[in-house]
């Protein structure tokens, strides 16, 4: 099913033709090297694959979703969404092939807006590697909030249409660290 098209790209569900493409990105360096506990032998991915290709795109349940071409619906990266007690988390990988041509950028923007109209009162959380400074650069350009390090996720925090309690509930995670 696709969710949201943009001038390029379809946000849809996943399906078993994109398990090639998944094990191809998740075993090259330049994308695994920032990846924690992803999945990345083959029967490993296909069976993801399995129990993602029916997931609904909401903010009740997690849900992966496909970033695929619109010219060939080729698969060029995954995002994955995370609700929780009023927040969003959102994480992806993006196939080094496709890297540098604005895919990831165009796929979230559009992503953050369709779920910021249907879930206004949400907060939005992305977590990254401290050394991954291409994804850093990504959410700032689309509109997160640097929080700062957080010791016991071993990420940096970034946030978008946080509150104050939370922004000093991250705050206190971020301090706690360096104590």
């Amino acid at each position: 099913m696709t969710w949201i098209e943009t001038d390029r790209l379809r946000l849809r569900s996943l399906a078993q033709k994109d398990a090639d493409i998944m094990y191809d990105y998740r075993n090259n360096e330049t994308c695994a090297r920032y990846q924690r506990g992803q999945t990345r032998d083959r029967e490993g991915i296909e069976a993801l694959v399995a129990r993602h290709q029916d997931d609904v795109l909401s903010a009740e349940a997690p849900c992966m979703l496909a970033a695929a071409r619109k010219d060939t619906d080729e698969m060029v990266g995954e995002i994955v969404v995370m609700p929780s007690k009023g927040t969003l988390s959102l994480g992806y990988t993006f196939s080094y092939r496709h890297h540098r041509k604005g895919y990831a950028l165009e796929a979230l923007t559009a992503l953050l807006a369709w779920l910021h109209a249907r879930w206004p009162d949400r907060e939005f959380i992305c977590f990254t590697e401290p050394e991954n400074e291409p994804s850093m650069a990504l959410l700032k350009k689309l509109g997160f909030q640097d929080r700062g390090y957080i010791p016991s996720k071993a990420s940096r925090v970034f946030g978008k249409w946080t509150t104050p309690s939370t922004e000093e509930e991250i705050a206190r995670a971020v301090r706690e660290g360096k104590g």
